[in-house]
């Protein structure tokens, strides 16, 4: 009985030691080795977390970076969730020593670049989810060491070129997510290294013809997802998928299809076409098992230039969905209602040509490296990083697409500093002393998307400085010495998507600031000195999607620059001065505005009429760190998914009920704390008795509140109260 015994309590005294260990404020059971610290605005991974741990949920945080070796402690981690972390970085080795993980989730940051070396050491990853973070570029490599991964999720990212090879090591992969990005435009061999792939999602981007050489490349590939592409045409053998089942080509631009389009398909089951601009089909050679087209949606013809089609129809037996919509006696008639003889020509009729668009020729490889520079031909990647270089070198191959010529001493960029790299999709100047981009400077980068000249000592640009490279849609000038938005940059940039202008010292935004930049959709100013926005300068920018303003010197809300902005959706005012916000701040953008940042500011009083217009879209609001004692209602905001309250020295009295009824009704961790009356001070708003005496406060209050209300006349509670102990097996922090 002894030896029992003893490991019984050898067991008690583990449990006991483990239970020990669970960090502020986070919740931590021992009996499912899960550790909760949701919403806990911690700035840090929390120590002290218990080391045979398998789940850590971190959601809701505030890290920014991810250190090397931060999950060193638990090396049992399977499953980690950082979203909403407000995460920027990821460090080199930032998950070494998690080699048991099979999930990670890191959606809904700020997450820019994927390093090489960023994924290391999650050599068991089944799971990657990076959706809704600001990823502009893969760097081929990122993610070679993710040899389990079978699904991996880059939704609504920043991507608008994937290079040859990217997901190279991804051997097992089944399903890759690239929905709601602005891709248009792929490597051919992109897609070479995904042997395993079954499941393509490349709907929602920008794709403007089908990159059938990239997807020729997919053998395994059973199902195909282009929905809302701008695609106009499918060529003759344009989609050369030998398993594919299933394709979506919905809500695109297609105007005709070749006959043949599909003849190196021939698995194809399903065809979906609805919401197109098609006239009509011809008879699909090839697609001998398609079963389903889905025409829905378009302004078809039924005339008799489409009885081939109905022929084929009914010849090989394909269900067929659509309804004519001229001539206006069929108006409405369901394809497979038709009879050929209803199908006629009138003498005016038309007959359709299309012009077949010409293949595009490729430049041939050719040159040499220049000396002390490393080139990989496989994945067209010229480096000459960190090599103490006094001048641009030149002779990089034709085909390189990727120019890495960071921590150098250049000084300056001459005209004609790139000669041909007609291919050139992204470069990098970052750490390179920098004060002048002469005029011409980029000369012949026909093909550039992605400038960055981070970290350098430019004050001023002149537009002349970006001829000859139309096709730049990422600027990143991060860094550097600026005290005004560059005008005019953007007169020769049509296709500027993103600027980004952080931790420079720009004072103020003018009314000419953005001018010709129509589509910029994200601009960053974080970090500078800006104390006062023009009403018209951010008014040329009509398709802005996120502004980034923190850290600046703003006194209070830029309503009237807000104007004209109907696409706002994201706006960050953090650690910004602003101590009051008056009726209507945000009205300009109410229509469209889902995630506000307000933190860090000191705010000490908010306007009842100030949040007047939001309502349900809002998904996110961040108040934390700030100094009022009340809030308005916010009953409206019905869509919240992240509301952050923490910090906020609210004024638990009767004042106070409307919010305290309201966030019981709520199920979302805020983090809001009384810090008066004394007696109140420190508690949960949520779990506050201050208010069982204030007048009326029964009416409304959400439920499992009221067991409360019997204590109060003097009866015992049948209920469990809130703050009870949690369940065996838990422990929580007593923060």
């Amino acid at each position: 009985m002894g030896l029992p015994w003893g490991l019984l309590l050898l067991a008690l005294a583990l449990g006991r030691l483990a239970a020990t260990r669970c960090p502020t404020p986070c919740v931590c059971d021992n009996l499912r080795a899960q550790v909760l610290c949701l919403h806990g605005n911690l700035t840090a991974i929390p120590e002290a977390i218990p080391q045979l741990t398998k789940n850590l949920d971190l959601r809701g945080n505030s890290f920014m970076v991810i250190p090397v070796g931060a999950f060193l402690a638990t090396p049992y981690l399977t499953h980690l969730d950082l979203q909403h972390c407000k995460v920027e970085r990821l460090e080199e080795g930032a998950f070494r020593g998690l080699g048991r993980l099979v999930y990670l989730n890191l959606a809904s940051n700020g997450i820019a670049f994927l390093y090489q070396e960023s994924l290391d050491g999650l050599s068991s990853l089944q799971q990657l989810i990076l959706k809704g973070n600001r990823i502009e570029e893969i760097q081929p490599g990122a993610f070679g060491h993710l040899g389990s991964l079978t699904v991996l999720d880059l939704r609504a990212n920043a991507l608008v070129y994937l290079p040859d090879m990217v997901f190279q090591g991804l051997q097992v992969l089944r399903w890759l997510r690239l929905s709601h990005n602005t891709l248009h435009v792929l490597g051919s061999e992109a897609f070479a290294a995904l042997p395993a792939l079954r499941r393509l999602s490349l709907d929602h981007n920008e794709l403007q013809a089908l990159p059938s050489e990239a997807l020729a490349r997919l053998d395994g590939a059973t199902w195909l997802d282009l929905g809302h592409n701008p695609i106009t045409y499918m060529a003759e053998e344009a989609l050369a998928m030998a398993s594919l089942k299933h394709l979506f080509l919905d809500h695109a631009a297609l105007q005709d299809v070749a006959p043949d389009a599909f003849t190196h398909s021939p698995q194809l089951r399903t065809l979906d076409l609805r919401e197109n601009q098609l006239q009509g089909l011809p008879p699909l050679a090839g697609a001998r098992r398609l079963e389903r087209v889905s025409l829905v949606g378009n302004p078809l013809l039924c005339s008799c230039l489409l009885r081939p089609f109905h022929r084929w129809l009914a010849r090989v037996r394909v269900q067929v969905e659509g309804a004519c919509a001229a001539p206006l006696a069929l108006r409405g008639r369901p394809l497979d209602s038709l009879r050929p003889p209803e199908m006629r020509c009138g003498r005016s009729q038309p007959t359709p040509s299309p012009t077949m668009p010409s293949e595009q020729s490729r430049v041939a490889s050719s040159g040499h490296c220049p000396l002390g520079c490393s080139c990989s031909p496989d994945f067209h990647h010229g480096s000459c990083e960190n090599r103490d270089l006094q001048e641009i070198p030149q002779g990089f191959p034709r085909d390189t697409r990727l120019l890495d010529l960071r921590q150098n001493a250049f000084g300056t960029v001459p005209p004609g500093a790139f000669p041909g790299l007609k291919e050139l999709v992204s470069l990098h100047l970052q750490s390179c002393s920098i004060r002048t981009l002469h005029p011409g400077a980029l000369q012949g980068l026909e093909s550039l998307v992605y400038l960055y000249l981070t970290d350098n000592h430019l004050s001023t640009l002149a537009a002349t400085a970006f001829k000859g490279a139309p096709q730049l849609a990422y600027l990143d000038l991060d860094r550097n010495a600026f005290t005004h938005l560059p005008s005019h940059t953007f007169q020769l940039l049509p296709n500027l998507i993103s600027l980004h202008l952080q931790h420079n010292a720009i004072g103020e935004l003018v009314d000419s600031d953005l001018a010709r930049a129509g589509g910029l959709r994200w601009l960053y100013l974080a970090g500078n000195a800006i104390q006062h926005i023009a009403p018209t300068a951010l008014a040329p920018a009509k398709m802005l999607e996120k502004l980034h303003l923190e850290a600046n010197h703003l006194a209070e809300v830029p309503t009237a620059a807000l104007q004209g902005l109907p696409a706002l959706s994201e706006l960050k005012l953090s650690r910004n001065p602003i101590k009051r916000l008056g009726d209507g701040a945000f009205l300009p953008v109410a229509s469209s505005l889902q995630h506000l940042y307000l933190d860090n500011m000191g705010l000490e009083w908010i306007s009842p009429g100030a949040f007047a217009g939001l309502g349900p879209k809002i998904r996110s609001l961040y108040l934390e760190s700030n100094k009022m004692s009340n809030i308005p209602d916010m009953s409206n905001f019905t869509g919240l998914e992240i509301l952050n309250l923490r910090d906020v020295p609210f004024h638990c009295d009767c004042q106070l009920l409307p919010l305290w009824r309201w966030i019981n009704t709520l199920n979302l961790h805020i983090g809001a704390t009384c810090g008066s009356p004394a007696e109140a001070q420190g508690l949960k708003v949520k779990l506050s008795t201050t208010f069982l005496t204030c007048p009326g406060w029964g009416r409304g209050e959400a439920r499992g509140a009221r067991p409360d209300k019997t204590k109060a006349a003097g009866k015992p509670s049948k209920k469990k109260r809130p703050g009870k102990s949690p369940a065996r097996g838990f422990k929580r922090s007593r923060a």
